[in-house]
């Protein structure tokens, strides 16, 4: 099949955006977000989140335009700001990120499942493991023939999707109390919850999870049938799923009070609308859910790989990732991923790992890249580079990229040491990979300052396992 024909439209990248955001987060947000925040925190936590999501569709959306040549999303322009280790790390940890989502999809999915048929128990379940795994080869090959096939289906399911979360906001809407969402509105009589401040910071991993994805379109920038539509599915992406989130996460505590909204087990949609209308509410989201982690599993092999191929195809990974099969699939990199998620989902046999712990650690990789995204996004104009004729441009950027890396770094500081310190755990092995790409390239491995930079990885590293050893730090 040729390449011109593998090509994707703005359609296929909007869904690849809302597909890759829409997954199991938006299900479980109800819970999630009541047992960090009551209602007031709540509405302060969305709007922070707004504004620093939405700067960050606007970075990917400028760099995409102003840097056609960079293709990779996340990983190409913290390499291209800040050097080869920076561009490495970025890749790394974004790869990471998606194959670690993916194994807590599939612990949702079969938990989801256990509501039909008690087999599948918790997710982690061997009958739970064995269908997982049945699934994940099946996408996996699946996803062999093609990455527009594969996007098509995509954009199916995330039609699919979308059609239960619609029909929820509805209902609830009717159903919303206000006397219910303002009882207690700052969470003052639930003292576990602490300040307003800390009920916000602490609902902003959940807020940086359901976003994941945001960059979806810049990641296959080079499959773009329109360079243009890559930032255009960006905004429209981002703008479709918060307004589906916040009507989510709102609607619901105008529903059930908070203290009730953080006792309900996962997918907690379920028992909201269950609520409402009764037992088919809860048979209505759960099969909705169902779709929407199969749409977000095709989604997140599809970025898993590509993130790979495309720091192979500069050397920034080593050669044999390069590897694409007649269908132009990145195949070597599918392959390598798709053996990860099979090794922790058997992991999660005997360590019993939770939905929330995999997709608390699955963020956590994620904010590096974000981090350098906006850094970069703030170089260019300090610089003046591709603003030679756009002083206005330059300034309005200068701006959103700033409030974007303030942004980045707040989420840094609210997922706290804990997960900077795991992070670094995750990040160090990789230096791996990173050495076999320098040497095929005859290049020495690091320059000072990134000797620097991965020293204190290391340490970072060798804290967290001690940490895990002795206790003081768990998963």
């Amino acid at each position: 099949m040729s390449q011109s024909a593998q090509k994707l439209k703005l359609g296929a990248l909007v869904a690849l955006v809302v597909g890759s955001m829409v997954g199991g987060g938006i299900f479980s947000l109800p819970q999630n977000m009541a047992a960090s925040a009551d209602a007031g925190a709540v509405l302060i936590g969305w709007a922070i989140t707004a504004v620093g999501m939405l700067t960050l569709a606007f970075v990917f959306q400028t760099l995409a335009n102003r840097k056609p040549d960079l293709d990779g999303g996340v990983y190409a322009y913290a390499k291209a700001g800040f050097g080869d280790y920076m561009g490495f790390s970025s890749a790394w940890g974004y790869w990471i990120s998606a194959w670690l989502g993916n194994v807590g999809y599939f612990v949702l999915l079969f938990s989801t499942l256990g509501y039909f048929f008690p087999i599948f128990g918790e997710g982690n379940t061997v009958a739970a493991i064995i269908g997982a795994s049945i699934l994940l080869w099946a996408v996996h090959f699946l996803v062999l023939r093609g990455i527009k096939e594969a996007a098509f289906i995509n954009l199916v399911t995330t039609v699919a999707k979308v059609v239960p979360l619609i029909l929820f906001i509805l209902i609830c809407f009717f159903a919303f109390k206000l006397d219910i969402f303002t009882t207690d509105i700052w969470g003052a009589s639930n003292p576990d919850l602490g300040s307003v401040m800390n009920q916000v910071r602490n609902m902003m991993l959940v807020t940086v999870w359901v976003f994941i994805g945001i960059e979806g379109a810049s990641i296959f920038s080079s499959r773009a049938e329109k360079r243009s539509d890559v930032g255009k599915a960006t905004i429209i992406g981002f703008i479709t799923v918060l307004l589906l989130l916040v009507l989510v996460n709102v609607l619901s505590l105008g529903i059930m009070a908070q203290p009730e909204l953080a006792k309900l087990q996962n997918p907690s949609m379920a028992a909201v609308l269950e609520h409402v209308v009764g037992h088919w509410g809860a048979v209505l989201i759960s099969v909705g859910l169902v779709i929407s982690l199969l749409g977000a599993l095709l989604s997140w092999v599809l970025l898993c790989a590509e993130i790979m191929f495309a720091a192979a195809k500069d050397h920034t990974m080593p050669e044999f990732l390069r590897k694409e099969n007649a269908n132009h699939v990145p195949a070597n990199a599918l392959w390598l991923t798709n053996a990860c998620v099979q090794v922790f989902l058997v992991i999660t046999l005997f360590s019993n790992s939770t939905y929330l712990s995999l997709i608390y650690l699955a963020t956590s990789m994620i904010l590096v890249p974000y981090l350098w995204s906006a850094a970069y996004a703030v170089l260019l104009p300090l610089r003046g580079e591709s603003y030679e004729t756009d002083a206005r441009d330059r300034t309005k950027d200068l701006i959103i990229g700033g409030i974007a890396l303030i942004y980045a770094v707040w989420l840094i500081y609210a997922g706290g040491l804990k997960y900077l310190l795991l992070s670094a755990l995750l990040y160090a092995p990789g230096i791996i990979l990173f050495a076999k790409a320098k040497r095929e390239l005859g290049q020495p491995i690091f320059t000072n300052v990134e000797k620097l930079i991965f020293a204190v990885v290391v340490i970072g590293a060798l804290i967290a396992a001690y940490g895990l050893y002795d206790g003081f730090l768990t998963l």
